[in-house]
């Protein structure tokens, strides 16, 4: 971040008074705090949001039917609750088309019956009725593979990754951080990087993946299965994104079109297989046998339209033009309900206001709540809020350090967010800056006999704080007990209800409540780096 106080010095000279010291002691109203945890552990609704937010209105895909029907869920619950100001904000551009799966079904007829453990890609095409076809496995490792599989694929189901490697899982899924670990990253120096993505030179890999895709195409194959990868998952749990649109290695991301968006060329249907279950059909094929699959696939798109987050507030009093923003994002992935990732921190995010106004208590500086679509596909709906609010990067590539504030920029205090599963908070990530450090000391002081006490200067990235803090706006994420977020419900369809902890979520909500009240009723603002 030293290349952000090269780069700004009038906007730091205007904007260094308004500051808090981090030097000062922090001030701490216990009494509130405490009114805060007993509404919060005692009285909470946290569970009744995730479920509203999962089983009913679940899976969230970002401009899809789910997608609308939690954000409407979220809008009228805030406003039940007496939150102000509760809109739905509109990105500036067209995020493009919304997609749910209407039916499927995929199941192996010959040589043996069994049910398939599978799930589309999103925004796959469909396919009209019922079909029953042969699979074809593309087993192509070189360029010259390619010629012996011209004229075979016209009406087949093609296998088109190569088996995926599966092995007996000795680790536990689920798991807390220890101490040790915990004081390494006490102890760990600022690691944080605006890295950006910089341009590599293709792969044969990938102009083989490429000449694959084009080919099953352009025999006229009905539908393209693929192995889940197993490389942390495995026990029939499928990890299933957005359907793959191919280009040409060369083709640079600027002139590559998503699969959401309304332009986008010509795809094949898509389909996620356990990897199990596609090891065995390959085994199948290489021990002579003819596999033959009947396969199910409707799915339903809406129209293309600009993407938009939900936004609510309590308005503050004497300090109510200055901000305190927490928020999650509520878009998922579709092949589960989208719990750990990210109902958790959205039913928080709700479930804190809710505490906030079930305490008849008013902030000096506005509190505001912000739930953000287009997360998985790029932290969209917060940069956009971020970009129209307060400011943006003027760079479109590394090192990404040309920053231009708006006059919001100025009164905005701080951004707290959660995006890394069910488990408990365990700290802060600082982010790099050190000046928090006594202000958060103090405020997790209320909160270190339930295990959050660690402040580490490391950055933790790939969600929405990042878009505050790359413009310097003071953005946090909460350090976490992964549990079974990467092992086994990141992205995955057994990203589910019952994979969440109430004890967990009740502390966390608990948490960002007090959190922003503190910082709420502060003298100053929150320091920057």
């Amino acid at each position: 971040m030293k290349r952000l106080i090269q780069y700004l010095p009038t906007a730091l000279v205007v904007l260094a008074p308004v500051f808090g010291s981090a030097q000062q002691v922090e001030k701490i109203d216990t009494a509130m705090v405490s009114k805060i945890k007993d509404e919060g552990l005692n009285r909470s609704k946290v569970m009744d949001i995730l479920s509203m937010l999962t089983d009913v209105h679940g899976p969230r895909l970002t401009n899809s039917p789910g997608y609308k029907k939690a954000a409407n869920y979220a809008k009228s619950s805030l406003e039940l609750w007496g939150v102000q100001n509760v809109h739905f904000d509109t990105w500036e551009e067209d995020f493009g088309r919304g997609w749910q799966l209407k039916k499927f079904s995929l199941q192996n007829l010959s040589p043996v019956y069994f049910p398939v453990i599978a799930y589309p890609k999103a925004w796959s095409p469909g396919i009209k009725g019922t079909v029953e076809a042969e699979a074809v496995y593309l087993d192509i490792k070189k360029e010259e593979d390619i010629n012996k599989y011209k004229g075979k694929l016209k009406g087949k189901i093609v296998l088109f990754s190569l088996p995926t490697p599966v092995k007996p899982g000795f680790k536990p899924d689920a798991t807390r951080l220890n101490d040790s670990t915990l004081l390494q990253m006490a102890n760990a120096d600022i690691s944080e990087s605006f890295g950006g993505r910089r341009f590599q030179a293709p792969t044969e890999p990938q102009r083989l993946a490429y000449l694959k895709w084009d080919l099953c195409q352009k025999e006229g194959a009905i539908a393209v299965i693929e192995a889940s990868p197993a490389t942390r998952l495995e026990d029939g749990t499928l990890t299933v994104s957005a359907a793959t649109v191919p280009y040409p290695a060369e083709t640079p991301f600027s002139k590559r079109v998503s699969a959401y968006k309304a332009d986008v060329p010509k795809i094949l249907p898509q389909v996620v297989v356990a990897a199990e279950h596609y090891n065995r059909m390959i085994r199948q094929i290489e021990k002579g046998q003819t596999v033959k699959l009947e396969l199910t696939l409707e799915t339903e798109f809406t129209p293309s339209a600009p993407g938009f987050n939900v936004i609510g507030e309590i308005p503050g009093t004497d300090l109510k033009d200055e901000v305190v923003m927490f928020g999650a994002h509520l878009d998922s992935w579709h092949s589960g309900t989208g719990t750990t990732d990210n109902a958790a921190g959205s039913a928080v995010m709700l479930e804190a206001m809710r505490i906030l106004k079930a305490l008849g208590i008013t902030p000096r500086r506005t509190i505001r709540i912000g739930l953000w679509g287009g997360e998985e596909q790029g932290l969209l709906g917060s940069r956009s809020y971020v970009k129209r609010t307060y400011g943006e990067r003027l760079d479109k590539s590394f090192p990404y350090d040309s920053i231009q504030l708006k006059p919001g920029a100025e009164k905005f205090s701080v951004y707290l967010n959660m995006d890394n599963g069910t488990g408990r908070f365990r700290g802060v990530y600082l982010q790099g800056n050190e000046n928090v450090r006594p202000i958060f000391r103090s405020w997790l002081k209320p909160f270190n006999k339930m295990g959050a006490s660690t402040l580490t200067l490391q950055n933790t990235g790939g969600t929405d704080h990042l878009s505050f803090d790359a413009i310097g706006l003071p953005g946090f994420q909460f350090i976490q007990d992964p549990i079974e977020y990467s092992s086994r419900t990141h992205h995955t369809s057994m990203d589910l209800y019952d994979k969440a902890i109430e004890a967990d979520l009740k502390q966390n909500a608990t948490m960002i409540a007090a959190f922003a009240w503190l910082a709420a009723n502060r003298d100053s603002l929150i320091p920057r780096k």
